[in-house]
């Protein structure tokens, strides 16, 4: 069940890391990073912050790439050591103790390196499962400003059938210099899709319309209601349009959730 709801979850989250830092529903403000007129009026800037789930790195580290190589050290390490692949400190025992016999010594690694791209599969320490026809898009936290240090890659899994490690993959940009991943700051988000949203069928299907002159009168009055009236009237309500999205976000969309704009 969902935490505080009676509705079953769209997204479980598992923490095979017990120590790992439990997801956190996103943010709207982003930690308090908006500009404060942005998370007062902007309804778009909110609700694309707040879609989905946070995931952090399960412990403080490091790394650093030389364009060849790449070495890692972590908090309560004694120096820095070379990365092809890490278990998390310590869990190889905790998986075995817990992991039926079968799969003892088969624990996830916590990083993995392919050290001459630079790029490298972070563990969050936790693994997912969705409802059915239900996937997930791992992606970079949405509004959060960017680690200059690295990339990071978007993904969509089919996680109702699925079920394992939630990982992402970075691409290391600095070279010759620590770049550090804090507890303190999420790692990705987690949007859960409907397995239609993102059908060929749905993205194959789009027109253009080539030119104003090709505009219908219906069209040219959507934007006069949208953009000019409101524009020329200087009692017009602050926030009018999060005001609208808030009123049609009480019906529901067709998936049996509020419904939200694009």
């Amino acid at each position: 069940m969902s935490v505080g709801s009676q509705t079953p979850a769209a997204v479980t989250f598992y923490r095979a890391i017990p120590s790992c830092r439990a997801p956190l529903r996103a943010d709207p403000s982003v930690f308090g990073t908006l500009p404060t007129r942005g998370f007062q009026y902007c309804e778009a800037l909110r609700v694309a912050s707040s879609f989905g789930w946070y995931a952090f790195v399960p412990m403080e580290f490091s790394l650093q790439w030389d364009g060849s190589q790449v070495i890692w050290t972590y908090e309560g390490a004694k120096d820095w050591y070379p990365l092809t692949t890490a278990q998390f400190p310590g869990y190889q025992a905790v998986f075995n103790r817990l992991a039926p016999k079968r799969l003892k010594g088969l624990a996830p690694p916590f990083l993995t390196a392919v050290p001459a791209l630079g790029i490298i599969q972070i563990w969050t320490g936790l693994m997912i499962q969705s409802a059915e026809n239900w996937s997930v898009l791992i992606r970079p936290p949405a509004n959060l400003p960017r680690n200059l240090g690295f990339d990071m890659y978007e993904g969509i899994v089919e996680t109702d059938h699925w079920f394992g490690p939630l990982f992402t993959n970075i691409r290391l940009i600095k070279t010759d210099v620590p770049i550090h991943f804090s507890t303190e700051v999420p790692l990705v988000q987690i949007q859960p899709l409907h397995r239609s949203a993102y059908a060929e069928d749905v993205s194959n299907r789009f027109d253009v319309i080539e030119s104003p002159s090709e505009f219908t009168d219906d069209v040219w009055s959507r934007y006069e209601d949208t953009i000019v009236k409101p524009n020329l009237d200087a009692q017009r309500p602050v926030a009018a349009y999060a005001t609208s999205v808030r009123r049609r976000r009480k019906g529901s969309c067709p998936f049996g959730h509020a419904d939200a704009p694009l």
